[in-house]
């Protein structure tokens, strides 16, 4: 049954941070702080079912943490959570983050670079556009001005990639955007298309892909689009509200969209009924999920990133309040750093102390970006190419 009721959000407030003992200092000199004490422990010894992309959240209790709240008027806290969104109790794997970033080649597009794709599987980068797509070797990563391996053209040249997602296994893109088609892609040997998806609506603006790479999602202005990829058939044509439907994800059996009217929406895959609906009071640029699909990370046109677990009522902000035109989230595939792009700056921050790993200014706004599978390369694509940085561990 849908569930029609507007949830006004009760966040806690994270803070970016640059440096450990800076955030120590805050949460010792803070008002509201929660003691690490045998009752708390017991608590904590019975959550179960905590998500993978926390490395430190059993360390980061043992001491004082602290965090402030914020609840809309007229109403209570209804949650007191006593730790940050953590990986399993008993399965705690340090994975290492990158320290800092060093930028190593250009890829020139020659057009604006509207969606980036990095395949660990075939070893290249696919930078999409207006007009093509562009085909980069690794060795192409290491330079400033070498060709591209190849050059996908559209049969309609007015038609421009909006938006792209690889499979899971890194073998095969779909991409969307100024086109009446999804085109599905085969990347190996060599990159052609698979097949041709006759969409319902004109611009494609956001895609998803299940875990399984058997539901694709396309959102249109005013409805998403549900796709059989297996069988390459269109299941349902959903309607949603006309200005929440920037952007699209999925998380097992829920789908999540969002927009200029500034509420998240989460939807049942089953049953395609509504299932809740949080007001953020900002528009919504981008939605992505962890890699355990536990927790949705909503970046706003304030450049705030909010943090929702997709089963609890679990709700957190990080602040940043700055206007901005883009904003790209991406979440690492080992799961224990993300990087968000906001106009002009990269920050990558670790999950889940967001402490800032590393912080870099390009000269032009960032349009989108990706991070390779193997933890080895960031790429942006902005006005006419695609920048290029090793992370450095």
């Amino acid at each position: 049954m849908s569930r029609d009721k507007e949830e006004a959000p009760l966040f806690r407030i994270l803070r970016i941070y640059d440096d450990p003992e800076e955030e120590r200092n805050e949460a010792e000199n803070s008002d509201i702080c929660y003691q690490h004490e045998p009752q708390a422990q017991s608590q904590l010894d019975r959550v179960r079912g905590t998500p993978q992309w926390v490395h430190q959240a059993v360390t980061r209790f043992k001491r004082k943490t602290s965090w402030s709240f914020k609840a809309e008027p007229g109403e209570a806290a209804e949650f007191n959570p006593r730790y940050l969104p953590g990986s399993k109790l008993g399965d705690v794997v340090m994975r290492r983050t990158p320290r800092e970033s060093w930028k190593i080649g250009k890829l020139c597009h020659g057009k604006k670079v509207y969606a980036i794709a990095i395949s660990s599987s075939t070893h290249h980068v696919y930078t999409c556009g207006h007009g093509y797509i562009k085909v980069w070797d690794e060795s192409a990563l290491h330079t400033w001005n070498k060709a591209p391996q190849a050059q996908l053209n559209f049969q309609e040249h007015q038609n421009c990639v909006l938006t792209c997602k690889l499979f899971p296994d890194e073998q095969s893109l779909i991409t969307g955007g100024l086109s009446r088609t999804l085109t599905l892609w085969d990347l190996v040997p060599t990159p052609r298309v698979r097949a041709e998806l006759a969409s319902t609506g004109p611009m494609c603006y956001s895609l998803a892909i299940s875990s399984n790479a058997q539901i694709c999602l396309a959102c249109f202005k005013g409805f998403v689009e549900i796709w059989d990829l297996r069988n390459q058939i269109l299941i349902r044509k959903h309607e949603v509200p006309e200005y929440g439907s920037r952007c699209v994800d999925i998380t097992g059996n829920k789908f999540w969209t969002g927009g200029e009217d500034t509420s998240l929406y989460s939807w049942d895959l089953r049953s395609y009924q509504k299932l809740q609906q949080y007001k953020l009071h900002h528009e919504i640029l981008n939605i992505t999920h962890d890699p355990s699909e536990e927790w949705i990370l909503v970046g706003l046109r304030t450049s705030d990133v909010v943090i929702l677990h997709t089963h609890r009522k679990e709700k957190f902000k990080a602040f940043v309040h700055n206007y901005i035109h883009h904003h790209n989230l991406k979440f690492a595939a080992c799961g224990n750093y993300f990087v968000t792009t906001m106009d002009e700056s990269i920050h990558c921050l670790a999950a889940p102390s967001l402490q800032r790993l590393f912080q870099v200014e390009e000269s032009t706004e960032i349009l989108c970006c990706d991070v390779s599978a193997d933890n080895q390369y960031l790429v942006t694509g902005s006005k006419n190419s695609a920048t290029v940085y090793q992370l450095l561990y």
